[in-house]
């Protein structure tokens, strides 16, 4: 097990020093990067046995240039940034992470969905700017404000994420419209039901993406389906940016046919500075943050280390692609 050479391409946005490296440490021969720079892959990567990556891609290329590879360890929950069939092909084991941030996202989306209805930090900047202090009236504000309560919470891909965030559109008063190709019957009420995709479309007030990104689910929000929305719904995205056509979605916003959308991703990260999205009227981005409280992180790390050592000792946890 010591002999073990392991190498992370970019631990920064895991661990940006508030955590530490001890549990990997321990298990082989340990080199930690904070970036890998794509013509530097193959070179930092050497003659590892390991390989533990967030975003830096491992393709075929790089798997043919690096033959002693025998695991590579994905510190998020997609995994795509591997080409998973070449490495199983290979004999290579890939793992992923996938149950630590489900909280976290949950209550991101929510943050997202509250800031499109209230637009508490340009109500707060206002009031900072002296507007309330000078206003003729005892309040004021500048956007519409929207209540839940009552209204249909519609979600595109109902896993762990998706049912965290139906719990807490429940909690608020909302009926909860769920899409997917499993369906659990155990998590169905009176306020919570499954339909088809089309259905969901039509009578959602908001619409949450949770689905991961596969061929079939690549553009799933495009002209098409934004066509079938009701007039003025609100689209939240913290799954993946090509989920989403994105000029599609801002000529909706545009038309106001999408009254708000709030995303954590998008579909190029990092992004274009003239991203389409980032002039779209009533549109947030936020830099891919809804995973990284602190506690989703340590929790990340702790299931990082064990489907290692795991590996190591011979049994294999959270493996995909087989």
């Amino acid at each position: 097990m010591a002999n073990e050479k392991i190498v992370v391409l970019d631990g920064f946005t895991l661990n940006p020093g508030d955590l530490g490296w001890s549990g990997f440490e321990k298990l082989g021969d340990f080199t930690v990067y904070d970036r890998t720079a794509a013509d530097q892959i193959v070179k930092r990567i050497g003659n590892a046995s390991v390989v533990i990556t967030n975003k830096t891609p491992i393709d075929a290329a790089v798997l043919e240039a690096c033959p002693s590879i025998k695991y590579i360890g994905v510190l998020a929950t997609g995994y795509n940034v591997v080409d998973v069939r070449t490495a199983t092909s290979k004999g290579i084991v890939v793992t992923n992470i996938p149950t630590y941030g489900t909280t976290a996202v949950a209550q991101f989306a929510f943050a997202l969905l509250l800031e499109l209805c209230h637009h508490v930090g340009d109500h707060a900047r206002a009031v900072r700017e002296g507007r309330w202090a000078s206003c003729a009236d005892f309040c004021f504000w500048d956007t519409p404000l929207v209540e839940l309560a009552g209204k249909t919470f519609g979600i595109i891909g109902m896993g762990r994420i998706g049912y965290a965030t139906a719990v807490i559109a429940q909690a608020f008063g909302m009926k909860v419209l769920a899409y997917d190709a499993y369906r659990n019957p155990a998590w169905e009420s009176e306020t919570l039901r499954y339909t088809s995709f089309e259905d969901l479309l039509a009578q959602s007030d908001v619409i949450s993406l949770h689905c991961p990104l596969t061929d079939e689910t690549k553009g799933i929000v495009n002209k098409k389906s934004i066509a079938l929305m009701k007039d003025g719904v609100l689209l939240l995205n913290t799954s993946r940016g090509p989920l989403i056509v994105e000029q599609d979605l801002a000529d909706a916003l545009a038309s106001g046919k999408v009254a708000g959308a709030a995303m954590d991703v998008v579909a190029q990260e990092p992004p274009k500075a003239d991203n389409v999205l980032f002039s779209a009227p009533n549109c947030l981005v936020t830099p891919h943050i809804a995973w990284a409280p602190k506690e989703s992180r340590t929790r990340l790390m702790n299931i990082a280390v064990d489907n290692l050592e795991s590996f190591l000792a011979g049994t294999i946890k959270n493996r995909v692609g087989v």
